[in-house]
């Protein structure tokens, strides 16, 4: 069964989930892991993409936009994909949700991460995501993260 991870982080802004996303990802490929990074909307994913190359100047985290047209073999190859909307064709172990909504597709994943921050809008967000999967048993860990969030 699906395992769901809430990161809360103590900084409301944007910039910080999004530069956690990042952070986790390229922990999750450090480990060998395959994972999909599902947004709001194809702009929030192409930012995140250009982000993905640029968060911090030691890193590198091989990932493609995920698209309908995405050759099949480029899709298995590359451990990190970042999209929105449809179901990823090619399998991964994690799927990071930075959607406000949770992803139809989201039980084909062994983990799912939830990043927390942002304004009461995101939050109440999230408290309605934490209870869709509470109320369908799913296992759910919450990791509070007061100062690391930069």
């Amino acid at each position: 069964m699906t395992r769901v991870d809430f990161y809360v982080l103590d900084d409301d802004g944007e910039q910080a989930r999004e530069q956690f996303a990042c952070r986790l990802v390229e922990k999750a490929f450090r480990l060998r892991h395959r994972v999909f990074v599902h947004t709001p909307s194809p702009g929030d994913a192409q930012q995140l993409d250009r982000l993905l190359w640029t968060f911090s100047d030691g890193s590198f985290v091989p990932h493609v936009l995920d698209a309908a047209d995405l050759e099949p073999a480029l899709a298995e190859a590359t451990p990190v994909r970042v999209g929105s909307g449809a179901e990823p064709a090619a399998e991964a172990e994690l799927l990071v949700n930075l959607d406000a909504g949770v992803p139809a597709f989201f039980s084909r994943f062994d983990r799912v991460a939830e990043i927390v921050a942002g304004d009461e809008t995101r939050r109440g967000q999230a408290r309605e995501r934490f209870r869709f999967y509470r109320d369908r048993g799913y296992e759910i860990e919450t990791h509070q993260l007061a100062g690391r969030a930069r």
